[in-house]
C-alpha cells in the first residue's frame, strides 16, 4: 500500500502541472501551440515520470538511507550504470551544442563530443578504481581526506557553479527546441521540463536516475537516427552534403588540428581539448556512477563503454549541423536559424515531418532530462555531505542527510532553472562548465588521491595561483574582462591547471603537516 501511494500522489501531482501548463498555454498566451505535439510530449513525461515514481518505490531511498539517495546502495549493475552515465553525458548540451557548432564554426572545432568520451576512458583508466575501492561517497571525499573540511567547502564551490551552468545549458537546450517544434515559450518549456526531472530526482535519488536514464537513451538514439534521413533529403543524401559541407569551410571541415585550418587559433584548439578532456574528469555526475558501481571492474568497464557510446551518440547531431550548414533556407518559409542555438530545432522543425519533428522532440528532451537529474543529485550530494553535515551538523544521522538531499535538489534545480533564462550560446556555457573544474579542482583531485605529501597549505596555494591565472585571461561569458597580458592564442586555461598542479606539489613540501590519508 505504501509503494502504492508512492507512486500515485506523484503522478497526480503530475497530472495537475501538465493540466495547468495545457490551461495557461490556452487561455493565457498567444503563442500558437501545437497541440498534438503538446499531448505526445505529455505522455512521454508520465511515462518517464511513471518510471521514476516506481524505482523510487522499489530500489529508491528506503528508511530515508544516504547510500540509497547517493549511490543506489552501490549495487548497480554494469548494463544499468553504462547507461546512466552515458545518458548523462549525452545530455542537451551535447546533442544541441555539436549541431550548432557543426553548423557555424566547421568540425574541427566540434571538440565536446570526443574530448569528453576520452574523460571517460581516462577516467576509468587513472581514477575509478581507486575511488571505487575506498568507497567514498562522493568525488570530494578524497579532498576531505588530505586538505580538511573547511576548504573543501571552498573547492566544492568550483564543482557547484559547474554543474549549476551544465542543467542551465541543457535546459536552455530544450527550451530553444520546445519553443520552434511546439510553439510554447521559453520559460514555460524551461519550467516544465525542469520541474519533472527535479521532481522524480528528490523521489527516488540515483535509482530512480538511473532506471529514467535507460529509456531516456533509448529515446534519444531512436530519435535523431530517425530525423537524419529526413534532413538529409533536403542536401542531396549524405554524400552532396559532405561535398557541399568541405566546399563551405575547407580545411576546417576536419576533426584533426592543423595551423592551415586554426590560424592564429591553434594553441586555442589545444588548450581546449586539453579542458575538455581533463576538466570532463572531476565532476560528481561521473564518480557518483562509479561510487555506485557493485565492483571496481564494474567501474573502470562502465567508464571505458560510456566513452565509445559518448561518440556513437554525436554522429547524429554532426550530420544534422553539416545540413543546417548547407541546406538552402531561403528556399523554405522559416527561413534560417536567427540564432546557432537553434540550429538542430530549425532542423528538427521544419527538414523533417510533423510526426518526425515530435519524435526527434522526444529525443532531445530525453537528452535533457537524462542530464538535469543526474547534476541536480551531484550538486545537491556533495553539498550535504561534504559541506553542511562536517561544517554545521557533524552529528547528523544519514537518515537526515538523505532528507535534506532531497530539499536541496529543488533548491538546485531552481537555480540552474533561474540561470538558463539568461543563457545565450548552449556550446559556450557547455565549454565553461569544464573550464572551471579543469583550472581549479582537477589539479587539486589529482593531488589528493596521488601525492601522499599534498596537504591544505599546498592545496590553497595552488588553487590561488590558478584562480588567478585562470581569470586574469577573463571570460567572454560571463562578461568578466581580462586584467593579464597575456599574447593572443595563448593557453593560458593550461597554464593556471599546470601551476596549480605545481603549487599544490611544491607548497605541500615547502610547508609540511600533518595529514589524514586513506590508504
Amino acid at each position: 500500500m505504501r509503494s502504492s501511494s508512492r507512486i500515485f500522489y506523484p503522478l497526480l501531482l503530475l497530472g495537475v502541472l501538465l493540466g495547468g501548463a495545457a490551461a495557461y498555454l490556452y487561455w493565457f498566451t498567444e503563442e500558437d501551440v501545437h497541440w498534438p505535439a503538446f499531448a505526445s510530449m505529455a505522455v512521454f513525461y508520465a511515462i518517464v515520470y511513471y518510471i521514476g515514481a516506481r524505482a523510487a518505490g522499489n530500489h529508491g531511498v528506503k528508511d530515508n538511507d544516504a547510500d540509497g539517495m547517493m549511490l543506489a546502495g552501490r549495487n548497480l549493475p554494469l548494463y544499468v550504470a553504462v547507461f546512466t552515465m552515458s545518458a548523462t553525458w549525452v545530455g542537451g548540451g551535447f546533442i544541441n551544442g555539436t549541431a550548432e557548432y557543426t553548423a557555424t564554426q566547421g568540425l574541427i572545432w566540434v571538440q565536446a563530443p570526443w574530448g569528453y568520451a576520452l574523460s571517460l576512458v581516462v577516467g576509468g583508466l587513472f581514477f575509478a578504481r581507486t575511488m571505487r575501492r575506498r568507497r567514498y561517497r562522493t568525488m570530494l571525499d578524497p579532498l576531505t581526506e588530505r586538505y580538511g573540511e573547511r576548504f573543501t567547502a571552498v573547492l566544492f564551490l568550483p564543482a557547484l557553479t559547474g554543474e549549476l551552468f551544465w542543467t542551465a545549458a541543457i535546459l536552455t537546450a530544450l527550451g530553444a527546441t520546445f519553443g520552434t517544434v511546439l510553439g510554447i515559450d521559453l520559460t514555460t518549456a524551461i519550467l516544465l521540463s525542469a520541474t519533472i526531472a527535479v521532481a522524480y530526482t528528490a523521489l527516488g535519488g540515483l535509482w530512480a536516475v538511473a532506471m529514467t536514464d535507460v529509456v531516456q537513451l533509448i529515446i534519444l538514439f531512436g530519435g535523431l537516427a530517425l530525423i537524419v534521413p529526413f534532413a538529409l533529403e533536403f542536401t542531396g543524401g549524405l554524400e552532396a552534403t559532405w561535398s557541399a559541407y568541405q566546399d563551405k569551410f575547407g580545411t576546417a571541415a576536419t576533426l584533426l588540428p592543423s595551423r592551415e585550418a586554426l590560424g592564429s587559433s591553434y594553441w586555442t584548439w589545444w588548450d581546449y581539448a586539453l579542458l575538455l578532456v581533463f576538466g570532463g574528469i572531476p565532476w560528481q555526475v561521473y564518480f557518483q556512477r562509479v561510487l555506485a558501481a557493485r565492483d571496481e571492474d564494474t567501474a573502470v568497464r562502465l567508464s571505458l563503454i560510456a566513452g565509445v557510446v559518448c561518440l556513437l551518440a554525436a554522429v547524429a547531431p554532426v550530420l544534422i549541423g553539416m545540413v543546417a550548414a548547407t541546406v538552402d533556407w531561403s528556399v523554405l518559409p522559416a527561413g534560417p536559424p536567427p540564432d546557432a542555438s537553434a540550429t538542430l530545432p530549425w532542423v528538427v522543425r521544419y527538414l523533417t515531418n510533423p510526426i518526425v519533428a515530435v519524435v526527434g522532440l522526444g529525443a532531445v528532451a530525453a537528452a535533457v532530462m537524462s542530464s538535469v537529474d543526474s547534476s541536480v543529485l551531484s550538486a545537491s550530494s556533495m553539498g550535504v555531505w561534504n559541506v553542511y553535515k562536517p561544517l554545521v551538523k557533524p552529528a547528523l544521522p544519514d537518515g537526515r542527510v538523505a532528507v535534506l538531499i532531497q530539499r536541496c535538489i529543488w533548491i538546485v534545480g531552481t537555480a540552474a532553472t533561474l540561470i538558463a533564462f539568461q543563457v545565450q550560446s548552449v556550446y559556450a556555457l557547455w565549454f565553461l562548465c569544464s573550464d572551471f573544474v579543469y583550472c581549479l579542482l582537477f589539479p587539486a583531485l589529482v593531488c589528493a588521491l596521488y601525492d601522499p605529501k599534498a596537504n591544505a597549505r599546498g592545496a590553497v596555494a595552488g588553487f590561488l595561483i590558478a584562480a588567478f591565472l585562470r581569470f586574469g585571461g577573463g571570460d567572454a561569458t560571463l562578461g568578466l574582462p581580462a586584467y593579464l597580458p597575456y599574447p593572443d592564442d595563448f593557453p593560458f586555461r593550461t597554464l593556471a591547471m599546470g601551476s596549480g598542479l605545481l603549487a599544490i606539489f611544491s607548497f605541500s613540501r615547502l610547508f609540511p603537516n600533518s595529514v589524514r590519508y586513506h590508504d
